[in-house]
């Protein structure tokens, strides 16, 4: 049986996405401008993988369900996995997404519970949990990526009120005396007449505080272009209690659970484990709950670590996933299951049946990604000039 099928992806068109970063890695043609936002890779229900077996196009959850063990490995098998316990994805962010965050895997099993039991239908638009999983993320940039995660120092949260002035803030910063908690609940719980001022102020006084602040460049002007796009919303101000972090080409950023955060420009590979549970908290037209939104949240200062890969792998520890990106020729390591994407050049995928000498070749082009079957570890080599993303298991 070959070890390596090729997926078909489903694309997510959310209004954030870009034009052209997708559609330029799937060499796609896309004259009507139309946002491609989310490449998604795996077995989440509301965006399976596809692939061919025995000549049937089937999902590759289908696939899996087969033969758990087979597809798995016996580790995963034995330990009652069902499917792939993550989800891989390309991102492209042409405008900022909400700032939000995601829950640990105790709340969104209770909150999961809890609104099942309530009847709420799945693709409700007031549904919080869409599944019962946590989501802890790993970015890794293919271009230059800018994104907000994390709280400051409070600090430096005070300092960057104090320069950004308005005497309308003044209980905000008050409230910060009594911990972060009760400062971004004060922020957001500012009158619409208020926070419509703070957005002006913002977006009118970037110049005057770039001068007399340039070393906050960054932050006026980021606070600025937030509250062009959304007068009145409070978290036009988060890049002045959230870092701001700036990703070159090939650095990642991992994401636990609980932590504020924000992307808001850039293409990466973003991987995560299997869920799409988000809770909202601005920046977005969509369903904001800010009572479980604080409900999740980690109210502690937290500033991520830019990785870089040893070897060939991103120092992360979750037992769901693991990043590692190759860029030359060499055996396959990975025990699998593993799902592999080329974003450069072309690979040759080779396996060798040792039984009856017979040579199996899975040609990947830019764009193209496979699903690699377990325990195939030292019986596949890639061959070409490419680099290509692996999405495998983690370990703790």
């Amino acid at each position: 049986m070959h070890p390596v099928f090729k997926l078909k992806n489903q694309v997510k068109h959310y209004a954030w996405g870009s034009p052209d970063w997708i559609p330029e890695l799937l060499g796609e043609k896309n004259p009507d401008k139309k946002p491609y936002a989310e490449l998604w890779m795996g077995v989440h229900r509301d965006g399976q993988s596809q692939t061919e077996y025995n000549g049937n196009t089937i999902s590759l959850a289908e696939l899996i369900e087969q033969d758990v063990e087979l597809y798995l490995g016996k580790a995963l098998a034995t330990a009652g996995a069902a499917s792939l316990p993550f989800l891989f994805k390309a991102l492209a962010v042409d405008k900022p997404l909400s700032i939000q965050a995601h829950p640990s895997i105790e709340q969104a099993q209770a909150g999961f519970e809890r609104e099942t039991s309530a009847g709420i239908p799945l693709d409700a638009p007031e549904r919080n949990y869409k599944d019962a999983n946590h989501k802890p993320e790993i970015i890794c940039a293919l271009t230059p990526f800018k994104a907000m995660a994390g709280f400051r120092k409070i600090n430096e949260i005070h300092a960057l009120f104090d320069a950004f002035g308005m005497e309308s803030l003044s209980v905000v910063k008050t409230a910060l005396d009594s911990g972060l908690k009760a400062f971004l609940q004060t922020l957001f719980a500012l009158p619409p007449e208020i926070s419509g001022r703070v957005s002006d102020y913002a977006a009118t006084q970037k110049r005057r505080l770039s001068e007399s602040h340039p070393q906050y460049r960054d932050v006026w002007e980021t606070a600025a272009s937030f509250a062009e796009q959304y007068p009145s919303d409070p978290a036009a101000l988060s890049p002045l209690y959230l870092n701001l972090v700036f990703l070159e080409k090939g650095d990642a950023m991992f994401l636990p659970s609980g932590v504020l955060h924000a992307y808001i420009r850039g293409f990466g590979i973003e991987l995560m484990a299997n869920s799409d549970n988000v809770l909202r908290g601005g920046l977005t037209p969509k369903r904001i709950d800010l009572r479980e939104l604080f409900h999740i949240l980690t109210f502690s200062t937290f500033k991520p670590e830019i990785l870089h890969p040893n070897s060939s792998k991103y120092p992360v520890k979750c037992k769901e996933f693991s990043l590692s990106v190759m860029h030359e020729q060499q055996a396959w390591t990975e025990n699998g299951p593993a799902i592999l994407i080329v974003t450069q050049g072309e690979v040759g995928v080779v396996s060798m049946d040792k039984k009856n000498g017979e040579k199996t070749v899975v040609r990947l082009k830019q764009g193209e990604s496979a699903f690699i079957a377990a325990g195939n570890a030292g019986k596949l080599s890639l061959n070409g000039d490419f680099t290509l993303y692996i999405a495998g298991i983690g370990s703790i």
